[in-house]
């Protein structure tokens, strides 16, 4: 194996095993320490520990050529700082900060949410859609996990048949393994319990409560899928996605009053900073119907 090799090797296990990183944040972290280890020649901690302002930003110079945008370069930026520090830290150095420098001024989008109606419609739609009784009560469960418990998309489907039986709450590991408990309205837990029930294959505390039509692990983009088949059927824009959900969630409850801490740990946020983005959509919503609604 090259230095190369040993190199990314040891900054994927990182990733994985210290950093506990999803598998996507992995692959793209690792893509990017490829990228400039491909740029720069280096091949060993001590002289990678030497990389300074200059070179991260003529290697984020080359990738904006390249046509990246300001959001996909302020990423690419924190995965090279990242790496940096971590090729610091393997050289051993007493301050194994990486250089100091600004990414890219990104404008945060509003997340577009749902309506109450259209959150339930498109469960109703995947459903009706299925191949088989089954997945459709599988697809139709997933969903109100996610408007019903603010849940995303990967939690939903880590979950296990320990999950089983279903109480009043449900603890979720969310990023990073951070766990938080969530409560479960009566039709969220009906629709998880009818999908166990009919599902095909069994369910024991240590195997996925979501299987795929072969049995393995049900994937993200088999949920993707159905949204989009549903989504059309409906006539709802490309933006009702299953993460929209989770979006309207958090819209849904704000606008009923609920204060922005208990919103924080509903959805598992690590700063409060994401999510304020939610005071903006309310917002932006109020503004709509003033738009729509005033004679003037």
């Amino acid at each position: 194996m090259s230095e190369r090799a040993d190199l990314l090797e040891l900054w994927h296990a990182y990733l994985t095993d210290s950093r506990r990183r999803s598998p996507h944040t992995v692959r793209a972290y690792v893509a990017t320490a490829a990228r400039l280890l491909d740029a720069t020649n280096l091949e060993s901690w001590p002289v990678l520990a030497r990389i300074d302002a200059a070179a991260l930003r003529n290697q984020l110079a080359s990738r904006r050529a390249e046509g990246l945008t300001n959001a996909s370069a302020a990423r690419e930026l924190s995965a090279l700082k990242a790496f940096v520090k971590f090729a610091r830290e393997q050289a051993g150095m007493a301050d194994p900060a990486p250089p100091r420098m600004r990414g890219p001024r990104v404008k945060k989008g509003i997340p577009r949410p749902v309506t109450p109606d259209e959150a339930l419609n498109l469960a109703i739609a995947v459903d009706e859609d299925a191949s088989e009784l089954w997945i459709g009560a599988r697809d139709r469960a997933v969903l109100m996990l996610l408007y019903g418990a603010g849940m995303r998309i990967a939690e939903a489907l880590s979950l296990t048949g320990a999950a089983l039986p279903l109480g009043e709450v449900l603890t979720v590991t969310g990023k990073g393994g951070k766990q938080r408990v969530v409560p479960l309205l009566p039709i969220v837990r009906q629709a998880v319990e009818d999908y166990a029930a009919k599902s095909p294959w069994p369910i024991d505390k240590t195997t996925p409560l979501f299987r795929g039509a072969k049995g393995g692990p049900l994937s993200q983009g088999m949920v993707q899928k159905a949204v989009a088949r549903a989504r059309a059927a409906l006539g709802l824009p490309p933006s009702a996605t299953p993460h929209a959900l989770r979006h309207s969630f958090a819209t849904h409850l704000l606008g009923a009053g609920a204060d922005l801490r208990s919103l924080q740990e509903l959805l598992g946020h690590a700063s409060l900073g994401s999510t304020q983005i939610y005071t903006k959509v309310d917002a932006a919503v109020l503004l709509d119907v003033y738009r729509n609604a005033h004679p003037r």
